[in-house]
C-alpha cells in the first residue's frame, strides 16, 4: 500500500454472534440475520419495482462521496436517537432538543447540526450481529460480513475490499473518463487520519480499511499525517522537477533489462507505487489539493483545529479537485468513542462538540462551494452502544441498533428512516443491514449493481447483495 506515516489505537472484545442470536436478533420481531436476509431476499423483485424510477433518476447522482468513520462508534442515543422517557439507567444525562425539522429531536451537544437538520437524513435502524470492534468495521465499511466473524482478526487477503477500494477498483476499469485524475496526480481514493486501524499491541491492523483479495494495488492512498498540525505536509518542500524527472528515466532505463521477464506481483505492486508517487510528488493539481494551509484562517477555526474537523476540510478540497472517495477516520487519541466508562463526560466535553463542528461545517462549505448536490457524506461508526449503562458510567457495544446519517447528493434531507424501540435497543420498523449501505452509496457513485469483483483465484464475487434504501433516494 502507499502510505504516508502511521500511528496506533486500542481496541476491546464484544459480544459474540451466538449471544446476539440468543438475544432474539431483532428483538421486537424475532428475527435472526438469516431469517432477515431470506425474507428481504423473497420481498426484492416488488422492492425493485417500486423504486425503479427512483433508480433511474439517482444512479451516479453522485460524483463523490465523504465517508466519516467514527472510530469506536457513538452512543446513538446520546447523539442522534434519544429516549427521554426511557428509564433513567437507559436514557443517561443529556436532553432531546429541536432540530430546524419539526418533530426530528438530537442531542442537545450538536447544536449546529440541529439547526441544519433539514439538509441530512437519519437512519434510526441500522443494525448486525457483530459486536467486536475488528469485524464490525470490516462489515460497515464494506457492506460484506467478514469470513471468520466470531473472532478478532487482523487485515487479511481475502478480505472484501472496502468502499474505496471498490472505487479505485472500478475507476481502473473505465476506458473513458472525463479528465484523468491520475494524469493530474490526484489519487482516486484517500484515507485521511489513517491508518486510524492499528493497535500497538502486536500491531493488530484492522480488516475493512484495505483492497482486500483485491490486492494492496486497489488500497486508498493513505494519509496519517495530522492535517491541522502546522507541518503539515506531504511533499518536499522543494522540488528541482529537472532532476526528478531525470531520476524517473534513469529508473525506467536500469528496468528495461528486466522488462522480457514476467515480474512477480509485489514487483508490478511496487511499480505502481512508485509511479503514483512520483505522479503527486510531480502534479501541481495534486500540491494544490493538499493545500489546507491556503484556507482562511476563519474557516479553519470553524471547522475546528483537530484531526477530524481539518479532515472534514480536507476532504472539501479533494473532492472540490475531483477525487471520487474520501475517508475521514476519527482521530487517534484516549478520547475515541469507545466509551465503556465515562461515557456523558466524553461525549459532552470531547466528542461531540469535535463532531458537532466538524460536520456541520463540511455541510455548509459543500453547499457554499456548490459540491453538496453532487457529493455524498456518510456519517457512521462500527455499532451502536448498549441501551443500560453499566457501573463505569459507560454504554458497551451493542450492534443489535444504531443510528447513521446520509447528506447531499440529492439524500432527502429532513427525514428519519427506521425507527428504534423504547429503549434504542432493536429496530422497531425498516430495519437496514450494512449491506444496504453499501448498495445505496455505490447506486449514488454510479457503480452498477451487476458490477462483479474477482477472488484472487479469478473467481466472480457479487459486489453487494443489499437494496438502497429508496426511501431516501
Amino acid at each position: 500500500m502507499l502510505t504516508i506515516g502511521g500511528h496506533s489505537s486500542l481496541t476491546c472484545e464484544g459480544v459474540s454472534r451466538r449471544e446476539w442470536l440468543r438475544l432474539g436478533g431483532l428483538g421486537t420481531f424475532g428475527l435472526g440475520l438469516a431469517e432477515l436476509t431470506a425474507g428481504r431476499a423473497a420481498e426484492r423483485p416488488g422492492a425493485h419495482a417500486l423504486g425503479e424510477a427512483s433508480a433511474a433518476a439517482s444512479f451516479g447522482r453522485a460524483k463523490s462521496c465523504i465517508v466519516l468513520f467514527l472510530f469506536g462508534a457513538p452512543a446513538h442515543q446520546d447523539t442522534w436517537d434519544l429516549k427521554p422517557e426511557a428509564p433513567a439507567n437507559v436514557r443517561g444525562e443529556f436532553q432531546p432538543i429541536a432540530t430546524n425539522v419539526p418533530g426530528t429531536f438530537v442531542s442537545e451537544h450538536v447544536p449546529l447540526l440541529a439547526s441544519m437538520a433539514d439538509r441530512y437524513a437519519l437512519i434510526r435502524s441500522v443494525t448486525h450481529p457483530d459486536n467486536t470492534h475488528t469485524v464490525a468495521m470490516h462489515y460497515m465499511l464494506t457492506g460484506v460480513r467478514h469470513l471468520r466473524p466470531a473472532t478478532n482478526p487482523q487485515n487479511a487477503a481475502d478480505d472484501f475490499p472496502c468502499f474505496g477500494a471498490v472505487a479505485n477498483h472500478f475507476h481502473s476499469r473505465q476506458q473513458a473518463r472525463p479528465q484523468s485524475r491520475a494524469a493530474l496526480g490526484l489519487p482516486t481514493t484517500v484515507s485521511l487520519n489513517a491508518p486510524a486501524n492499528q493497535v500497538s499491541a502486536g500491531n493488530h491492523i484492522f480488516p475493512g480499511f484495505f483492497g482486500g483479495f483485491l490486492g494492496q494495488a486497489s488500497d486508498p492512498f493513505f494519509v496519517s499525517q495530522n492535517p491541522c498540525d502546522s507541518t503539515f505536509s506531504l511533499f518536499p518542500t522543494t522540488v528541482n522537477a529537472e532532476r526528478l524527472l531525470n531520476r524517473k528515466r534513469l529508473q525506467t532505463e536500469l528496468a528495461l533489462p528486466a522488462r522480457h521477464v514476467a515480474p512477480a506481483t509485489a514487483e508490478r505492486s511496487f511499480a505502481s507505487f512508485y509511479d503514483q508517487a512520483f505522479q503527486m510528488v510531480t502534479s501541481p493539481a495534486a500540491r494544490q489539493a493538499f493545500a489546507i494551509d491556503q484556507e482562511p484562517a476563519a474557516l479553519r477555526e470553524r471547522y475546528g483545529y483537530t484531526p477530524f474537523g481539518h479532515g472534514c476540510l480536507l476532504a472539501r478540497r479533494l473532492v472540490a479537485a475531483g477525487v471520487p472517495l474520501v475517508t475521514v477516520n476519527w482521530q487517534r487519541d484516549d478520547a475515541y468513542w469507545d466509551t465503556h466508562s465515562n461515557n456523558f463526560s466524553l461525549h459532552k466535553n470531547v466528542l461531540l462538540p469535535n463532531l458537532d463542528r466538524g460536520f456541520s461545517a463540511l455541510l455548509t462549505d459543500l453547499e457554499q462551494h456548490g459540491l453538496l448536490d453532487e457529493t455524498l457524506v456518510v456519517a457512521l461508526g462500527e455499532f451502536g452502544r448498549t441501551p443500560k449503562i453499566n457501573k463505569n458510567a459507560g454504554r458497551d457495544h451493542w450492534a443489535h441498533c444504531n443510528t447513521v446519517v446520509m447528506a447531499g447528493a440529492g439524500i432527502s434531507g429532513g427525514h428519519v428512516y427506521g425507527a428504534s424501540d423504547r429503549l434504542a435497543a432493536y429496530p422497531a420498523r425498516d430495519p437496514v443491514l450494512p449491506e444496504d449501505l453499501a448498495a445505496t452509496i455505490y447506486h449514488l457513485l454510479g457503480i452498477p449493481p451487476e458490477f462483479t469483483l474477482q477472488s484472487a483465484e479469478g473467481r466472480p464475487i457479487s459486489l453487494s447483495s443489499g437494496d438502497p434504501v429508496w426511501a431516501l433516494l
